[in-house]
């Protein structure tokens, strides 16, 4: 083992430095992804039109097939990251959220509901001086 990791020492540092980046960018970003929801997101029984639902459908093609090359990349490496050094689970959440399946809003009205997860986004927020999320009971 400690041969490979002199023979490694390069892949190592760069997956750790990924690993570090990774990180504090999620620290830093989840404040304003969590204040940018619409109030009214998880409040209807289906996904609402997004930014994009009124643009070419080339384009909205293209955006939806970048945005799922990007969530699965996340996945691969967020599934390295378990075994690696980094945050592998958080990793694979941010992976989640950019890929597209059915039943996906469901999951994730789901899981806002609970009360692990909608009471720090409901704190985030409130400090951006933005309203609780309405979330519909289904």
């Amino acid at each position: 083992m400690p041969d490979w990791i002199r023979q490694h020492e390069t892949l190592l540092w760069i997956a750790g430095l990924a690993s570090l980046v990774v990180f504090v960018g999620s620290l830093l970003s989840m404040p304003f992804l969590a204040s940018r929801i619409p109030v009214d997101y998880f409040a209807h029984d289906v996904r609402p039109a997004g930014r994009f639902a009124h643009r070419h459908p080339v384009i909205r093609i293209a955006l939806r097939i970048g945005k799922n090359l990007l969530g699965g990349a996340f996945m691969i490496a967020g599934a390295a990251m378990l075994v690696l050094p980094g945050q592998g689970v958080l990793t694979l959440v941010i992976g989640f959220l950019l890929l597209d399946f059915p039943g996906k809003y469901r999951l994730e009205k789901r899981l806002v509901r609970l009360r692990a997860v909608r009471r720090p986004i409901d704190w985030f927020r409130r400090r951006a001086g933005r309203e609780p999320l309405e979330i519909a009971e289904t």
